[in-house]
């Protein structure tokens, strides 16, 4: 029987003149390879994850994805820095020094069937002031996104036993 993964933390901001952060916490009810394999698998992503509406790409380091979210009519277009299977993953997008984007992937094992699940954005720059207004508050993203990453894990984990 799967451990019962704890209510996730509500995702939290820090801002700042020239950089905002957004981070979600969760203990998953499932080991980290599931929960990995969820994070690596680019064209299964939308199945599980409404905060995606696609991404093209292979998710490997080095790799350029196209990401599609609902909340923008923008196509992202981060690249895969990072690639520690199966603990952490970066992703980079934007132009240094004007505006830029990291988003950070941390997977630590807790348990048997157990995942510390940690996700953070950081968007900075000098035109982040300007640019501010017009960013969406993804708290309420990250939230989502971890419920549904809870959802999916766990429902894999009980669909191989």
């Amino acid at each position: 029987m799967p451990s019962s993964p704890a209510a996730p933390k509500a995702a939290s901001s820090t801002t700042s003149m020239f950089s905002r952060s957004t981070t979600v916490t969760a203990t998953i009810g499932a080991p980290r390879q599931i929960v990995w394999a969820l994070l690596t698998d680019s064209a299964r992503f939308p199945q599980w994850n409404s905060t995606v509406t696609s991404i093209d790409g292979p998710i490997e380091l080095g790799s350029k994805l196209k990401l599609r979210v609902p909340i923008s009519k923008r196509t992202f277009t981060p690249k895969v820095t990072t690639f520690d299977a199966p603990a952490a993953m970066t992703w980079r997008d934007g132009a240094k020094p004007m505006f830029w984007g990291v988003r950070d992937f941390t997977l630590a094992e807790i348990g048997l069937n157990s995942t510390q699940f940690t996700m953070t954005e950081t968007v900075r720059g000098l035109m982040l002031p300007v640019a501010a207004r017009s960013l969406p508050d993804f708290r309420p993203v990250f939230d989502r996104y971890v419920l549904d990453l809870q959802a999916a894990a766990t429902a894999r984990l009980e669909a191989q036993r």
